[in-house]
Order: structure tokens, then C-alpha cells, then sequence
């Protein structure tokens, strides 16, 4: 017997984030034909381009592994999240400025969601505890360093809440599997 499962949607949904993707690589060349304060390098595109190509590739990856909304929008949210936490240490740093050393600790935090996804081979079980642990990582950190203050907080509180979404509604995506899923 012959399903036929049509790709429409996700294929609008696929466009619609390679040209979110796009979009952003673009901004900051457009900027810099109008205002001379921002001012990027050929390696800082390359760098950007990069990322974004990473997380595409691994959003597209891991939602066309995936069975549900709750897996594929905790995982979408786990790699933005990710995405959003190296280009902000990237920029302006979590710690002090980009430059501070400190700042390395926060590889600690994507590495924890990059090897508990490969460990748990992208079951959604798993991968809750994993981003779990990139919450917990990513709010011990500053409290370690003794940076839980000014905007260290804030940013520190938004990125715990965002991979404690993540976590959750992949939590929720593992409740749906069957026992032989």
C-alpha cells in the first residue's frame, strides 16, 4: 500500500527558515552600505554563514527524524537556542567583555546539548535530559564565576528558560512515544 504524505508545509516551513537564514546573513552588509557603525570582516560573514548553515543542517536534521510537533519544536528550539548562545558570546560576551577567558565555560553548555543529542541518538527522553543539563550548565556558570549580576542575570535567566522549554516539550514528545517507538 502506497502513502503519499504531503511535503507543502514543510516545505513552506523549510524555505521560510533558509531565508530567515539568508536574511540575517544579509542585514549586516546592508547595514554597513548605511552606517559606518557596523563594519564586518569577510571572516566575520564566513564565521556567521557557518553558524547558520550549522544550525539549519542540524534543525532540518533532527525534524526529519522526528514524529510530532513537541519533538520537532523542542528540538528547533534547542538548536536556536544554541545558535542565539554562541553568537551572543560571539558578539558581546556573557562574561565581562568577548575577550574574558571566562566566557569559554559557556562551550561547556552547547557541548553538554551536542553530546547528550548523539547519546541519546536524538530520542526525545534523552534529549530532554540533555538540554536539562544545558539549563543547569548554563545557570551554573555565572553563579561559579560569581557573575550572577546586571545583565549577566537577565541573559543567564533567558537562556536557562529557553533550554528548559526545550527540554520540556521534548519530555512531553517522549510521553507520546509508544513503548515500540
Amino acid at each position: 500500500m502506497n502513502e503519499t504524505i504531503s511535503t507543502r508545509p514543510a516545505t513552506g516551513l523549510r524555505l521560510a527558515g533558509w531565508g530567515l537564514a539568508a536574511a540575517m546573513l544579509a542585514t549586516p552588509f546592508v547595514a554597513m552600505q548605511m552606517t559606518k557603525e557596523v563594519n564586518w570582516t569577510s571572516s566575520d560573514f564566513v564565521v556567521f554563514g557557518a553558524m547558520l548553515a550549522l544550525a539549519g543542517g542540524a534543525i532540518e536534521l533532527l525534524v526529519r527524524a522526528a514524529n510530532g510537533a513537541a519533538y520537532k519544536l523542542g528540538a528547533t528550539l534547542a538548536v536556536v537556542t544554541g545558535f542565539l548562545l554562541v553568537w551572543a558570546n560571539l558578539a558581546v560576551g556573557f562574561i565581562g567583555d568577548p575577550d574574558n577567558p571566562q566566557n569559554l565555560l559557556y562551550l561547556l553548555v552547547l557541548a553538554s546539548a551536542v553530546a547528550g543529542t548523539i547519546v541519546a541518538r536524538r530520542r526525545p527522553r534523552g534529549m530532554a535530559v540533555a538540554m536539562a543539563a544545558a539549563g543547569a550548565i548554563q545557570l551554573a556558570i555565572p553563579i561559579a564565576v560569581g557573575a550572577m549580576h546586571g545583565p549577566e542575570a537577565g541573559a543567564t535567566i533567558l537562556y536557562t528558560l529557553l533550554w528548559a522549554a526545550s527540554a520540556w516539550l521534548l519530555a512531553l514528545a517522549a510521553r507520546k512515544v509508544s513503548p515500540a517507538g
